[in-house]
């Protein structure tokens, strides 16, 4: 409690819509239109509909928890009052290994740089020099977030403001350049939706729409240092996603519509650039706007690595509250109010994720189901409080949501169905990652301050059994799985399998706070 009043409340309303919007708009805005385009053609523009939508109900749970519950690292501590420390230890294992995110938006800066310092990218790596380079830019990150969160909101909202403007001088320059609109609804090309319906929901993770539109929970990791979090926090998340979509809309649809016909030949699925909007540029005589956005091809995927370093920071600082991590990470700088010690040890992992992996998509292919399963997480933990709450007859909460009842069950069945959309040569690699997170638990679980660990187990075990019938599951299914539980049953079979996982972990979730202490059934600072 001494460390957790030394952060500081700078944070208001568009400083934290900065950082949501920040958090989302990375290297996806530069590829996703086209992979997009690939799998579903115009009907893409669903897709990205839709993605806004499912990420909105996921928002509003942790928008409740960031709102009645306002705390520094929020949804790594969230799951740990509502599921005991099995839970909240796997969660934050997960969270650990999440910092590899930052690590992929570094090495897309360096595959961009690429076009002006040949010779630090090879194939789908870095090279040697490339790898040195990436260090000293992950040291300049980690820099500018050790000062103080005033100056990293400052900072951040002048790189938010880049990263509006850009996109859309994108924009405004192709539609002036000449459309082809009439292939939005026509029968070229295979008319709206060239490969069926069910392509648009293929495309939110292999068109690399979900990527994109991840991240939106950043304002959230920040509640313990907004002002009035109650107001600020729901209106920046919301903000923030719905911001992101609209330019993500904008952006699909000028690439859709502006696309040479010559580059159609064989279809949709035959466009293919290295650079899609650098090339595309290229392609229609736009020079000056192909070299906006090789520099802007640094600067977004630049802003979401700041903003990555200092949630990952926040992560960290939170995961030292949990246990997961020695007390000595704990520590805010009483000056400063940033989580120093944390920083330093964020910007080491970062480097170990840069040594084997190297390649954008070798990284975000497994990082992305971490954060899934993060949002599964506080699903839980807002229905189990609810639950909690109703169990002693405690009255309703400023900052909650009505509908949260089916809300919350709701979010959790489409993180679930986000984390198997993603497919089977990810999940092959992620889910055991996280298992791994169970072993964690047993090895630093202190028992003289512990309940029985079969008490213990009984509580978080519906998270082990969770992502070890979605590991069975994407074996089986339709997305890059062997096929013997064809679509659409896959999906639906995953959805009730969600649904009741859910209803076994809010159970779970009620007992373990039964016997809690009252400070963490409340979840405040635990």
């Amino acid at each position: 409690m001494s460390q957790e009043h030394r952060l500081k409340r700078d944070l208001g309303f568009w400083g934290l819509t900065a950082i949501g919007f920040s958090n989302i708009i990375g290297s996806g805005w530069l590829f996703a239109a086209m992979f997009a385009a690939q799998t579903a053609g115009p009907a893409a523009l669903l897709s990205w509909i839709a993605a806004g939508a499912l990420c909105a109900l996921v928002a509003l749970v942790m928008v409740e928890l960031g709102a009645t519950r306002p705390e520094g690292g929020g949804t790594v501590r969230w799951p740990l009052y509502a599921g005991g420390r099995l839970v909240g230890t796997m969660v934050g294992w997960s969270v650990l290994l999440s910092v590899g995110g930052t690590a992929a938006e570094i090495s897309a800066i360096m595959q961009y740089a690429a076009h002006y310092v040949p010779g630090i990218y090879r194939g789908s790596s870095l090279t040697w020099p490339g790898l040195a380079l990436a260090c000293g830019l992950s040291v300049l990150l980690t820099a500018l977030n050790w000062f103080a969160v005033r100056l990293f909101a400052r900072l951040n909202n002048l790189v938010s403001l880049l990263k509006v403007l850009i996109p859309l001088i994108t924009v405004v320059a192709l539609f002036a350049s000449g459309t082809h609109a009439g292939r939005l609804a026509g029968g070229t090309h295979g008319g709206f939706a060239p490969y069926g319906y069910a392509a648009c929901l293929t495309a939110l993770a292999g068109g690399g729409i979900v990527y994109s539109v991840n991240g939106f929970q950043a304002p959230l990791d920040f509640s313990g240092e907004a002002r009035r979090p109650r107001r600020t926090v729901p209106a920046a998340v919301l903000t923030g996603i719905g911001l992101a979509v609209v330019v993500y809309l904008l952006l699909q649809l000028a690439f859709l519509i502006t696309v040479p016909d010559s580059t159609l030949a064989h279809g949709w699925q035959g466009v293919s650039f290295d650079s899609p909007f650098g090339q595309l540029a290229l392609l229609l005589n736009l020079q000056w706007l192909a070299t906006l956005l090789y520099a802007d091809a640094v600067i977004s995927p630049g802003g979401s690595a700041y903003v990555g370093v200092a949630i990952d920071a926040r992560h960290t600082y939170a995961l030292a509250k949990n246990g997961l991590l020695p007390r000595f990470f704990l520590r805010i700088d009483p000056r400063s109010g940033a989580a120093r010690r944390a920083l330093v040890l964020n910007l080491a992992v970062i480097v170990v994720f840069l040594l084997p992996f190297g390649g954008w998509q070798s990284i975000v292919s497994v990082m992305g189901d971490m954060y899934l399963l993060i949002y599964a997480a506080s699903a839980v933990a807002v229905a189990s409080f609810r639950a909690h709450d109703r169990e002693r007859g405690a009255g309703r909460r400023d900052g909650q949501f009505p509908g949260m009842r089916w809300i919350a069950p709701l979010s959790f069945a489409v993180a679930g169905e986000f984390v198997y959309w993603s497919g089977w040569h990810s999940l092959r690699l992620a889910l055991p990652l996280v298992l791994v997170g169970l072993p964690v638990f047993l090895l630093l679980r202190r028992p003289q301050d512990a309940p029985p660990l079969r008490v213990e187990l009984r509580q978080g075990v519906w998270l082990v059994c969770h992502l070890a019938v979605l590991t069975l599951l994407s074996w089986l299914g339709s997305f890059g799985g062997s096929g013997r539980l064809p679509a659409p049953y896959d999906s639906v079979t995953v959805a009730v399998v969600a649904l009741a996982v859910f209803a076994w972990a809010v159970r779970s979730g009620a007992a373990h706070l039964r016997t809690a202490p009252p400070r963490v059934a409340d979840g405040l600072n635990g």
